[in-house]
């Protein structure tokens, strides 16, 4: 905790606030501080015991994703309400741990939509990797009903499940495009220069157009 502090940086505070995060460890810095302490489930257990949102990412890239139960990681989600914890507990552990399915299952028609996005963005993953048994036509009818109003983070991975739809199965292409056309959700979405932008019509086209590219010899 000490090594997490002497790392603070208010610049990075600063901007990190703006995006709902609440530390200013950089975090090439703070990889680098999991990176020497490599895998401890005890010690990560105790760091995310802190409350300290450094302090958890840390913990969640020195964790074994695999010890985990369903229920703490159904515990850890709802009390991990930060985004990038949010994120990095998702992407880091939850997808890599055997109750994944389970718990996308679960949180997916969570009434609260910080839960709902994470039940979401594993649907997005298994659009992408394992969609059988998966009601595709099913999922864009709940995007096309319910995105234009979700809360921020709900809208987001919504809308990342309408692109995946879009990105990975043709014969919705169509209809996902339109879809996106008409919710027009972040279509003004201020997008760095060589960045895909993050709304669905253009960031289908534009990953299609990239796979479609035939590579050089």
């Amino acid at each position: 905790m000490a090594e997490l502090s002497a790392l603070e940086d208010p610049k990075i505070r600063a901007v990190n606030q703006r995006h709902g995060d609440d530390h200013g460890v950089n975090l090439s810095k703070l990889r680098a501080v999991a990176k020497d302490l490599k895998v401890q489930q005890d010690l990560a257990v105790q760091l995310w015991g802190t409350g300290d949102t450094a302090a958890r990412l840390v913990a969640i890239l020195i964790s074994r994703p695999k010890e985990y139960t369903a229920s703490e990681l159904d515990a850890m989600l709802r009390d991990g309400r930060v985004p990038k914890v949010h994120d990095w507990l998702v992407n880091y552990i939850v997808k890599k741990n055997a109750h994944v399915e389970e718990l996308r299952t679960a949180w997916f028609a969570d009434p609260d939509p910080v839960v709902a996005s994470a039940g979401w963005a594993l649907t997005s993953d298994r659009v992408a990797k394992a969609p059988e048994g998966l009601d595709l036509p099913g999922l864009l009818d709940l995007i096309e009903t319910h995105m234009k109003d979700a809360p921020d983070r709900l809208q987001w991975a919504m809308n990342e499940c309408l692109a995946t739809i879009g990105i990975h199965h043709p014969e919705y292409r169509a209809r996902a495009i339109g879809i996106g056309e008409r919710l027009e959700v972040l279509k003004d979405y201020p997008t760095p220069p060589n960045c895909t932008s993050p709304y669905a019509p253009i960031w289908i086209n534009e990953i299609v157009r990239r796979r479609t590219l035939v590579p050089a010899d």
